[in-house]
Order: C-alpha cells, then sequence, then structure tokens
C-alpha cells in the first residue's frame, strides 16, 4: 500500500469514524426518547379505564360475571375480584383462556401484598382509590418473560371491602419496541454502508493533486537518477583508469565519491519502486543456509580490515528451501550486514544464523535469520524510528557512507515478500536484527 493509499485509508477511518459515532449516539438518543414517550402514553392511557370502572362498581349493587367477562373480552385485562379476602369466581370468556391467566393473577396478588415492590397509591373518592404496580420476569421469575402493569382497585362498600385486580399485559408495545428498533437497524446500516463508501470516494477525490503531484515527482527522480548514472559510470572509470598509473589523492576521492553517490541513486530508484508498488519480488525455491554462508564470506575481508570476527551458525538438520527472492533477500542481508560492520568497534563479534520453525499448521511455518553484532546498540526510543526514511541515529550522522535509506528499503523488501522484521538488543551489548519469512 503506497502512502497515497495509506492516507486514503485513514482518512476515509477518520471521517467514517467520526461520522459514524455521531450518526449512532443520534439514533440511540432518538430511540430512547421515543421509546420512553411510547411506554409512558401507553402507561398513561391504563389509568382512564380506572375511573370508569370504579365509578360503576360504585353505583351497582351486584357485580354480574357477564359485565366481568366483557370487561376482559374488550379491555383484554386479566380480572380478579376479591370480596373481603374471598375470590369472586365468574365464567371466563374462552376466547381469553390461557394456560398462564391464573399464574399471572397469582403472582399479581402475591406482589400486591410484598412490601418490597414499589407501587403508586392513588385516591379516587372518599371510599374508592387504587395501587398500580409493574410486573415482569425481574419481580417475578414465575411469569415467563411478560410484562404486565397491575392495578387494584380498592372499594368500600356495604361495610365491605372489593378489591379488583385488573393486569394489563405490556407484550404489545414491547414488540411495537422491538420493530422500531430492527427498523433502525436496517436503516442506519444502509446509511452507514453509504457513508463509507462516500467517504472512501470523496478522500480518494481529494488525494487526487496529491497523488498526480506525486508521481510527477518520481517521474522526475526516476529520470534523473537514471541520467546520472551514465556521467557517473564515466567519472569512476576515468578514476579508476587514472589510479593505475598513480596514487593520485583527487582520483581517490573522485572515486569514493562516484561511488557513494552511484548507492544513494540505487537507494533511491529501489524507493522508488516501492512507493509506486512496482519492487521486482521473484519468488523461487532458495536454500537460505548457502544464502547466509555466501553473505558471510562476501564481508569476511571488509570485517577482517577491522579486526572484527564474523560467523555464520546453521542448524544441524538440513533445511527446507524457502520460497523468496535470492536477490533481494541478499540485498537485505547486505544492507544489515553493512550496518553492523560499521557500528561494530575492533575485536568486535557479528554473528549470522538461521533456523526453521516446523509446526503442525501451515500458516505457523516460517523460517527466521539473526544479524547479531557487539556494537554500540540502538536505544529504545530509536528503535522504533530507525526503518523510517533518511532516518540516521546522532551516532550516524558522522559516517557520509549511510543516507538513512538502507533500513528502510530492507524494511520494504521484507514486507513485500508478506514477512516480518525486526530488532532487538544483543546480550551482552549490541543490536540483533531478526528477519521472519
Amino acid at each position: 500500500m503506497n502512502t497515497i493509499k495509506k492516507a486514503q485509508f485513514h482518512l476515509t477511518l477518520l471521517n467514517g469514524g467520526i461520522t459514524t459515532l455521531i450518526l449512532i449516539i443520534m439514533t440511540l438518543g432518538y430511540l430512547f426518547i421515543s421509546e420512553n414517550n411510547m411506554m409512558q402514553s401507553r402507561l398513561s392511557s391504563y389509568p382512564r379505564d380506572i375511573y370508569p370502572i370504579a365509578s360503576y362498581i360504585e353505583q351497582q349493587d351486584i357485580i354480574s360475571s357477564t359485565w366481568l367477562s366483557q370487561l376482559e373480552s374488550n379491555n383484554r385485562y386479566y380480572i380478579s375480584l376479591m370480596d373481603n379476602g374471598a375470590e369472586f369466581l365468574y365464567n371466563v370468556n374462552k376466547e381469553l383462556i390461557v394456560d398462564d391467566r391464573q399464574q399471572v393473577l397469582g403472582a399479581a396478588w402475591k406482589l400486591y401484598h410484598d412490601d418490597s415492590v414499589p407501587k403508586t397509591t392513588h385516591t379516587l373518592s372518599l371510599n374508592s382509590g387504587y395501587v398500580s404496580y409493574i410486573m415482569d420476569y425481574k419481580t417475578d421469575t414465575s411469569v415467563s418473560s411478560s410484562t404486565y402493569y397491575c392495578f387494584i382497585i380498592s372499594i368500600e362498600k356495604n361495610h365491605s371491602m372489593l378489591e379488583i385486580l385488573l393486569t394489563a399485559p405490556l407484550e404489545d408495545i414491547k414488540e411495537q419496541i422491538t420493530r422500531q428498533r430492527f427498523l433502525f437497524l436496517g436503516i442506519i446500516t444502509l446509511a452507514l454502508i453509504a457513508i463509507w463508501i462516500f467517504a472512501w470516494f470523496f478522500t480518494g477525490k481529494l488525494l487526487n493533486p496529491i497523488e498526480a503531484n506525486r508521481l510527477r515527482q518520481n517521474q522526475f527522480i526516476a529520470a534523473a537518477s537514471h541520467e546520472l548514472r551514465t556521467p557517473l559510470a564515466v567519472i569512476l572509470s576515468c578514476a579508476e583508469a587514472g589510479l593505475t598509473k598513480n596514487e593520485i589523492p583527487e582520483l581517490i576521492t573522485i572515486k569514493s565519491e562516484s561511488l557513494r553517490t552511484s548507492r544513494l541513486l540505487g537507494d533511491m530508484l529501489t524507493l522508488l519502486s516501492c512507493d509506486t508498488g512496482h519492487l521486482d519480488i521473484q519468488p523461487e525455491s532458495t536454500p537460505l543456509d548457502t544464502l547466509v554462508l555466501n553473505a558471510c564470506e562476501a564481508f569476511e575481508n571488509i570485517a577482517a580490515a577491522k579486526h572484527i570476527r564474523i560467523s555464520a551458525s546453521l542448524p544441524d538438520s538440513a533445511l527446507p528451501d524457502c520460497m523468496c527472492d535470492s536477490e533481494r533477500i541478499m540485498q537485505v542481508l547486505t544492507i544489515l550486514l553493512h550496518n553492523a560492520v560499521s557500528y561494530t568497534p575492533e575485536g568486535g563479534k557479528i554473528c549470522l544464523s538461521v533456523a526453521y520453525t516446523n509446526s503442525l499448521h501451515r500458516a505457523n511455518r516460517h523460517f527466521e535469520i539473526r544479524i547479531s553484532d557487539t556494537g554500540i546498540g540502538i536505544s529504545d526510543e530509536e528503535k522504533s524510528k530507525i526503518f523510517d526514511r533518511f532516518y540516521r541515529s546522532e551516532k550516524a550522522r558522522s559516517d557520509k557512507n549511510h543516507f538513512g535509506l538502507g533500513l528502510s528499503i530492507a524494511y520494504d523488501i521484507i514486507t513485500a515478500h508478506h514477512g516480518t522484521i525486526a530488532v532487538t538488543d544483543t546480550p551482552g551489548g549490541g543490536t540483533t536484527f531478526i528477519i521472519t519469512l
């Protein structure tokens, strides 16, 4: 993923995330207020039935079972009447006979006599009043998962106390609330999909001019790098020809700086390939143990000139081949070994090792290459920055052969192989780079 795509991804996350958060908060707020209003509207509708019922009972000397049955049928109540503590039995409309009717009424009377259940008391007249409370599975586990709004009307009449229990099921309002939630869930889901798609294309549109400018810049760098290689090659060949005749200091300087500039141009072209997504990776079956030995031998003379001992550590059993681009992996090993030799003092040690983890799960099988040195080490603060482009630690700024690009190139190459590269401290002092493929 190049820099522009990363920027588009992060901007989409930012814009879409903030919009999603605001939309969810607004939706939850609306649902909370709407559901409370719906429930309060339903609860407030029941007391309007209480007044005519209480008035009718006060005026009538005889309460007929027909009237009670019709009251249940018309208003969908469960009704129970107590006359001085004795239950008044009547024929219930068969349409209202359900398995839990008696269970609900029994539980409601039980809660009525339970002082720990919160209740609201209302006065209707001098001789009458009613108590209201909610009954659900939280207050009485015997009532399955239903919720009921309960009213008990108390009327003192003819030296007797009549108590009428009315239980109103609230399942219909809860089903209405559930349907509203699912409706809003569907609407919000579609809205969020549209918002994220819009955020992706909108941020891409905003970044188009930046991407066009970046492409022009990359084209210029590529063209300039290729054009500079030719005169550099001429200068280098002339300097080498002159040095075969005489050891002239000026020619030595020209050769050194030409080689240094040539390496910089090579690094810039490699980074350009990474940025444009055209880094040439050609995986092939590669024996990593042979690759590590070749890298170690290539740096033996350079290490010996600084009196640094370099060695390779291989497992006793033969390693299977690794599918990778051998030239690119060799480029990574060269970068890491060059750094190790540069920052390891005389008399130090550098060790290369390779190992293979053979897990039962194919996804967990991997190769691990370690490059350890006993050099100056890297501070914890710098460990998180060393793979950034053009970053050089304070210890490296005096070395003109390091441009702060090598580790960045190594990181891009290993990432293109779907591997990882990390840095840690060598026990006893120094630095260890760990490559996992």
